[in-house]
């Protein structure tokens, strides 16, 4: 068994510091400040139904990925949980975050504030086009999609628990209650 990594002491990080983490730590850096994520089974199987809904009719230029990296700024280095961006960049990371079409993230108990507001200006702030939040923390599945606004910053388009159906960035379905079926099912005690 290994020791886990002993980080850095700094009160703020910048993209020049990630250098110093190990190179299979995963993390985020949103507004300065380290977050290295610790995601449930639960989460991790909504995130892959959700891209595999976004792929379906995806564009054979642009590739649907998750828990990318995605170099914004010096203060900014987020990992969408899912992210359209141009296939060209397959074999990057970070990739540029100026070609992502798309930025999904799916809320956890430790995240809910940084992904509704943090996130969204700095996806706002870097050009992302479209957002959206995907919230299995209550009773049902909500999506909420944000486009981007003249003034750099979302616009709430739409929110939903039923089928979500966009046009944004190609035709895209989501089956909200199925994915609420499968996430009460995953959490059943076992046997009921």
């Amino acid at each position: 068994m290994t020791a886990a990594p002993i980080l850095p002491e700094r009160h703020e990080w910048t993209v020049d510091d990630l250098g110093d983490l190990p190179k299979d730590l995963p993390y985020e850096l949103i507004n300065g400040r380290l977050i290295v994520p610790s995601p449930t089974a639960v989460h991790q199987d909504l995130c892959v139904r959700v891209l595999l809904a976004v792929e379906v009719n995806c564009p054979p230029e642009y590739l649907v990925s998750f828990d990318l990296s995605m170099r914004v700024d010096r203060r900014n280095e987020p990992r969408p949980d899912v992210v359209v961006i141009r296939r060209t960049h397959a074999g990057r990371s970070p990739v540029p975050v100026e070609d992502a079409l798309l930025a999904v993230e799916v809320v956890s108990p430790t995240s809910t504030f940084r992904d509704m507001y943090d996130k969204a200006k700095v996806y706002a702030h870097a050009g992302i086009r479209s957002y959206w939040v995907v919230d299995p923390l209550q009773e049902r599945i909500t999506l909420t999609e944000y486009t981007l606004g003249s003034t750099r910053e979302y616009e709430q388009v739409a929110h939903t628990e039923d089928l979500f159906v966009t046009e944004r960035p190609w035709k895209v379905s989501v089956d909200l209650p199925a994915l609420t079926s499968r996430k009460n099912d995953l959490l059943a005690p076992d046997g009921e």
